[in-house]
């Protein structure tokens, strides 16, 4: 029994040796060649051919048109655009005119603007809301909000007024009658000073030519522009 024991234990022996030496040896060529792999220098492969990127155009506003036509949130989008002009400011009612006269400093016309009696107004003088920027001989102008409007007197005379430029006409062609006292119908009033004495007359004054008071007298005189009223010193 014992030499079958040395052979068994010699077999198992000689297997145990013989497997370490063929783990020993697939080791080894195992490290030789990761070894081998480890020093093999690898060719990079060539890059694939690129295409060259596009050059984008230049932007045009013509090609957003569609969008800012068709923008879904503003209803109220529209390419036509309407300048709405401001409509011109509507002037207020011109001074009444009543006559022009000079006293050696300037033409003066006797106008009576709204709210106001009538009085003589020189140019550069504001009468209401109207600058007097020029009094000729048939017509005056006036500026208001930086426009000029040339006015004819005639234009701007009261009706009771305008309808007596004929009588006033032969009164120029013809001598006045000496001026005497009248009998007054109505209360008589002075207008606002006009200085050297002298006071315009009031609207609607009913009294006539001639007509004495305060020691004023009045006299109207006729002139190609219009007949002129006024209240003179009696001497």
């Amino acid at each position: 029994m014992s030499a079958k024991l040395w052979i068994l234990n010699l077999l198992l022996l000689g297997g145990i040796v013989l497997s370490v030496r063929q783990w020993m040896e697939t080791r080894q060529m195992a490290a030789e060649r990761d070894m081998l792999q480890l020093n093999q220098t690898v060719k990079p492969a060539p890059a694939p051919p690129q295409a060259p990127v596009p050059i984008a155009p230049p932007l045009q506003a013509s090609s957003y048109v569609d969008v800012a036509q068709q923008l879904l949130f503003s209803k109220d989008r529209n390419p036509n655009i309407v300048v709405e002009q401001e409509k011109p400011k509507v002037p207020p009612a011109f001074p009444r005119f009543y006559g022009v006269m000079d006293l050696g400093d300037g033409p003066m016309a006797i106008l009576g603007a709204a709210r106001d009696r009538q009085r003589p107004y020189k140019v550069g003088e504001t009468a209401g809301e109207f600058l007097v920027s020029a009094i000729g001989k048939e017509q005056i102008e006036f500026e208001w909000d930086k426009r000029k409007f040339p006015k004819k007197f005639t234009e701007l005379q009261e009706r009771e007024t305008a309808s007596q430029e004929t009588p006033r006409a032969v009164a120029v062609n013809t001598p006045a009658a000496p001026q005497t006292p009248a009998a007054v119908t109505g209360k008589p009033s002075l207008g606002p000073d006009m200085g050297a004495g002298m006071s315009g007359c009031a609207p609607n004054d009913p009294s006539p030519a001639g007509t004495v008071l305060d020691g004023k007298r009045k006299v109207i005189t006729a002139t190609p522009f219009g007949q002129v009223c006024r209240w003179e010193p009696v001497r």
